[in-house]
């Protein structure tokens, strides 16, 4: 586990995990990656006064799907009761915060965050962990946030859909976050949505889609309809399908009858063999001749 120069680290496999409690070493690391695939290197840089790690550090896994995998299935788990951020080594190295700071307000004590961070990031990439106020002494929620997104298009998107719904029973409320030693002026403004669009950095990410139904690539298409191995006109020599009558226009049908005004008069009836007048029917009887007799009773 000994530190690996940068130049030969494989930087396409190699994540960046940040958050780290000051508990956690690269024994500890090893032991917690590894679970997502094969380890080559676990570094965490160390302070040369203090000997003490700085916060993060990085994991090299034998391959690229190896990296991609522990992204998503470690990103934002707490370890020693602390959320750590798991990113791409790379695409740590290139972010830069544009302005896009978020204020969440009125939070229930319940969302920590995680839930910060799977509600938000569906709306686009976020740089660094939701930061969570708490007390110094309890450790409880404030009850108010900070996220930090890597673009306004995300920040936007966020502040339009999720400002007033219901987070853990509680409605939020959400909004730029003010800058730093300024009276009164929030994050948002004109000149920072301009610096940002100038930036070829911001447009590099891609949102989070973790926990969407599907990745958003090229609509698939449309669907034939299902094949009939059996034609109708096959099944016709055996006879009506149970009786039901069968829609017209069907493909292997022969065209329907003529309706009953065109059809051919029928001949009068031939005379019998014997002669005779043609059979006929009897005539029904009266409808108010009385009910025959009962049958006598057997002696």
């Amino acid at each position: 586990m000994s530190a690996v120069p940068v130049a030969e680290r494989n930087q396409d496999a190699t994540i960046y995990v940040g958050g780290l409690d000051e508990r956690v070493n690269e024994s500890i690391l090893w032991e917690l990656f590894v679970q997502a695939g094969p380890v080559v290197n676990v570094h965490q840089p160390k302070d040369r006064v203090t000997i003490n790690h700085q916060g993060y550090g990085f994991v090299e896994f034998l391959t690229e799907e190896d990296a991609d995998y522990a992204i998503k299935i470690m990103n934002m788990i707490k370890l020693y009761g602390k959320p750590i951020r798991v990113n791409k080594a790379s695409a740590h190295q290139k972010n830069l915060d544009v302005g896009a700071n978020l204020f969440i307000g009125n939070l229930d004590p319940e969302v920590d965050e995680k839930l910060l961070y799977d509600t938000f990031s569906a709306f686009g990439v976020i740089l660094q962990t939701p930061k969570i106020m708490r007390d110094p002494d309890s450790g409880n929620s404030k009850g108010y946030a900070f996220i930090n997104f890597a673009n306004f298009d995300g920040s936007d998107t966020a502040l339009e859909a999720m400002n007033g719904q219901y987070l853990c029973n509680r409605p939020i409320t959400v909004s730029y976050a003010f800058k730093k030693d300024s009276k009164g002026e929030r994050h948002g403004s004109a000149a920072e949505r301009l610096l940002a669009a100038q930036n070829p950095l911001s447009h590099s990410d891609k949102p989070h889609t973790l926990f969407a139904d599907q990745p958003q690539f090229a609509p698939a298409p449309p669907v034939p309809p299902p094949v009939n191995p059996f034609p109708i006109a096959s099944w016709l020599p055996y006879g009506a399908l149970g009786g039901l009558p069968l829609p017209p226009g069907l493909p292997g049908l022969p065209p329907p009858p003529p309706p009953f005004a065109m059809q051919m008069p029928r001949p009068p009836l031939a005379p019998t063999p014997t002669g005779g007048a043609p059979f006929r029917p009897p005539p029904p009887p009266p409808p108010n001749r009385p009910p025959p007799p009962p049958p006598p009773m057997m002696q």
